[in-house]
């Protein structure tokens, strides 16, 4: 893959940021910290170069947005207190000023929570008496098949799902995400630095916040690699992505072997990871509100916006410059329905999905939120979407995880289009384009989007687009 020489300097941003590479879940228990305050922090807002990139600060700058307390780092002096306990720490998050940490020992507990900087510290893990092991790689085609490319047409079997959200006006008119730069949440990139047709992406950096083996971003589990094939993939006459030529950032931040509320703090890691590096786009197939330790769950009076820590992270997001697209779920047909945690967010896309014939997928998540906010946002082609496997095979896979890059990707080229327009802005463009927007409801939010349609409202246009 081609890596900028600016990742370099970008590590140097690791240390100041809100993750740290995370050591594992090695620990039988991780707790959550929130800390009282920031006291003693030598950094200061009026100096950010030393905790964001340029990127990150000219973002901000371009949408007249300041940098305020919560991008101050959590003060080293408190860091090196817990650590001094014999806890590790995983990741933080300076945004929830909150610290994950690792024991192996319940009794070190009382160590943690008695530091006089700790307001609370809540128990987020326990390690499982078996885990799966992802260790393995598929092997992998080196040629997509061809076989399914049944379009006389550029954009291969990926037509439609770009066709139906009006994506390609924009294309048409020169703007595929160049310039623009996504992140990319999942569990795994499966293959995704092999497969011919995915090391063509221009990819920035990546950041493994579970494991210290660079290996782990790439086997074990290729829903990553679909995700993102669904956004980046360029390989004309059979497979076209949304927004084929932006920049990427691939972030492993979910454990697919549990399911515990530490995740959380791993996707917060990330999402803050994101903005200090400059990302502009955040896509996340990833929700949650079910955990192993059933105590822990969520409920649906929790789907404020603010209750979860994932939820309160993406609310923050459009704030620091920062737009965030996130699955709604798959949960339409099961007891819980409801669109999963951080899709109740404020100030951000939750995708759901719809069939060929613009019908919603019975799977996908509902709203509204429990404050009454319609959700999911808008919807795209999931029943199914086409996809590249992990074994570098053009497939088709079924979910609200691709109905989300489908419009992840759009929304890049849409503000590669508008450069001067805001974060909220831009989402907003995306609401009001919506086929459902004059009567937005709890199935399909404000409907399917058309992007050519967002472009002239966006530019105030007259002139016809051509479709």
């Amino acid at each position: 893959m081609k890596k900028s020489a600016t990742i370099i300097l970008l590590s140097l941003f690791v240390m100041c940021c809100s993750s740290a590479m995370a050591g594992g879940t090695g620990h039988k228990y991780l707790y959550r910290l929130t800390l009282k305050d920031k006291r003693g922090t030598p950094f200061s807002i009026g100096k950010p170069q030393a905790y964001l990139s340029q990127k990150a600060i000219e973002r901000r700058r371009r949408q007249h947005l300041e940098i305020d307390s919560t991008d101050l780092p959590i003060t080293p002096s408190y860091i090196k207190s817990i650590e001094a306990t014999g806890a590790e720490v995983i990741v933080k998050s300076k945004w929830n000023n909150t610290v994950l940490v690792g024991i192996d020992r319940a009794s070190q507990y009382k160590d943690i929570q008695d530091l006089p900087f700790v307001a609370s510290a809540k128990k987020v893990y326990t390690e499982p008496e078996e885990k799966k092991d992802n260790d393995v790689r598929d092997r992998y085609h080196t040629i997509l098949n061809q076989l399914d490319t049944v379009y006389d047409n550029n954009y291969g079997v990926a037509r439609e799902q770009i066709e139906m959200v009006g994506g390609l006006g924009l294309h048409r008119r020169g703007y595929t995400g160049k310039g623009m730069t996504i992140a990319v949440f999942d569990a795994g990139f499966m293959n995704a630095d092999r497969i011919p047709a995915l090391t063509k992406i221009k990819i920035e950096g990546t950041h493994d916040f579970l494991s210290k083996d660079k290996e782990d971003m790439y086997r074990g589990e290729s829903h990553g690699t679909m995700t993102l094939s669904v956004i980046a993939v360029n390989e004309p006459g059979l497979f076209i992505g949304t927004a084929p030529d932006a920049t990427f950032w691939l972030f492993r931040c979910e454990d697919d072997a549990t399911e515990t509320s530490a995740e959380e703090d791993y996707w917060t890691a990330a999402a803050e990871f994101a903005d200090s590096v400059g990302v502009d786009v955040i896509s996340s197939s990833l929700g949650y509100h079910d955990f192993d330790d059933k105590t822990t769950s969520y409920h649906y009076y929790d789907q404020n916006g603010h209750t979860s820590l994932i939820s309160c992270t993406s609310s923050m997001l459009a704030g620091k410059g920062i737009i965030h697209v996130n699955s709604a779920g798959n949960d339409g047909m099961g007891t819980w329905k409801k669109i999963n945690f951080p899709s109740d967010a404020e100030d951000m896309l939750s995708v759901g999905a719809v069939t060929p014939q613009g019908v919603n997928a019975s799977f996908s998540s509902l709203g509204p939120t429990a404050d009454g906010r319609v959700k999911p946002d808008v919807v795209a082609l999931g029943s199914p979407t086409a996809v590249v496997s992990g074994r570098g095979t053009l497939t088709s896979e079924t979910g609200t995880s691709f109905s989300t890059p489908v419009i992840s990707g759009m929304v890049a080229c849409l503000w590669q289009a508008l450069p001067d327009k805001t974060a909220r802005e831009i989402i907003e463009l995306v609401r009001q384009s919506g086929n459902n927007y004059e009567h937005p409801d709890n199935v399909y939010g404000y409907g399917l989007p058309d992007f050519t349609k967002a472009l002239k409202q966006g530019k105030h246009e007259t002139d016809a687009i051509a479709p």
